[in-house]
């Protein structure tokens, strides 16, 4: 190779600086060393804390849970929107986790907050699927600073036992989003078993077939059995693990079943954005039914060392636009990483529920 002439040698130089600074550069900017500050994982985990409390070893996010394990059975007809095994005909075994919305473990079912349902689906050519859904069909925040606030102006005040209303108001002006799902859970039904409840992906997904066709797909469970409410009126005189309770009642007098339903975007449907639900007509499939056999304490039970990261996803499915899909990897990821650090803890739904007989 001929050696560089003088001119050649300096732009060589220049260029090889350039690329070493724009790479120092990126590494100082992910570590926050330089540029404005960026909130991290830990800080969502600071206020999950600030708002509900620090309970070492649970959660920080939907800390009052319990594990279930069942299967799912799949009937051929997800394989029309996505190449993923678990779509194929049979049967793959599932570890789920119920809970409710908070980071205080040993909160009272008696709260107008979501339920959820999260799923660890694996087959036998060792790929998972991890969900993790809602039972409402839109979330109240679409980004992670709006969760932060939303966490630190939702603070219960110890006197009153309910957010700061001059906080929540500036809040809400700021937020109309927020606002539409704090006006959806004051009307719509609260189940009043987890069993009845519709669970929502929340989140869009990009689903591609065999073909190569790509679709935005948001899926969800919907239950064998009608919905029935809770009143809202007397939710203060629930039980503390009253829809635990019942669950582990139910569970031993026989399984319970949902219907995995895909449901296809529509032209003009948004698919980063989770606060806001698509409405109309969709092409719909069912694509298989999950049947739940077993429930345990999440202390003991098959999901307690699990993380249900929504961006654990087998080939054929890939995430979408959406943002907040790669900051709820992140947070579950640091909050799986603290409580694997704090040791065991009792409980979050009453040692004397033995649910380890359940079947």
């Amino acid at each position: 190779m001929p050696p560089l002439s003088r001119p050649r040698l300096a732009a060589a130089v220049i260029l090889i600086g350039a690329v070493s600074a724009a790479l120092i550069g990126g590494f100082a900017w992910a570590a926050g060393w330089i540029g404005a500050p960026r909130i991290t994982s830990n800080d969502a985990i600071a206020a999950l804390e600030y708002n509900g409390g620090r309970y070492p070893g649970y959660r920080r996010a939907h800390a009052k849970g319990m594990c279930f394990t069942g299967w799912f059975d799949a009937n051929g007809a997800g394989g029309a929107l996505s190449m993923a095994s678990v779509f194929r005909p049979g049967r793959y075994p599932v570890i789920g986790r119920f809970s409710v919305a908070g980071a205080n473990p040993m909160a009272g079912d008696g709260r107008n907050v979501f339920h959820a349902m999260a799923l660890l689906l694996r087959t036998p050519d060792g790929q998972q699927w991890r969900m993790a859904m809602d039972h409402t069909p839109f979330f109240p925040v679409g980004d992670v600073p709006a969760f932060l606030a939303f966490q630190y102006a939702s603070r219960p005040v110890p006197a009153t036992g309910v957010p700061d209303p001059a906080a929540m108001k500036s809040y809400l002006a700021e937020h109309p989003e927020t606002k539409r799902f704090l006006d959806y859970m004051a009307s719509a039904p609260l189940p009043d078993s987890f069993a009845k409840a519709i669970y929502y992906s929340i989140n869009a997904f990009r689903f591609t077939n065999a073909q190569g066709v790509t679709r935005s797909v948001r899926w969800q469970m919907e239950p064998e059995i009608p919905l029935t409410a809770l009143d809202k009126s007397r939710l203060a005189d629930l039980p503390r693990d009253a829809l635990f309770r019942e669950m582990i009642d139910r569970t031993a007098r026989g399984p319970s079943h949902w219907h995995m339903l895909l449901v296809v975007a529509n032209p003009g449907d948004r698919t980063d954005n989770a606060t806001i639900a698509w409405t109309g007509t969709h092409q719909r499939t069912d694509a298989g039914t999950l049947t739940l056999e077993r429930v345990m304490p999440e202390e003991t039970g098959a999901c307690r060392d699990l993380n249900f990261d929504p961006t654990i996803v087998p080939r054929g499915i890939a995430l979408s636009d959406d943002p907040l899909l790669g900051a709820r990897a992140k947070v579950y990821s640091t909050s799986f990483t603290h409580r694997a650090t704090e040791g065991p803890h009792p409980s979050a739904v009453g040692e004397d529920l033995h649910v380890e007989e359940s079947r």
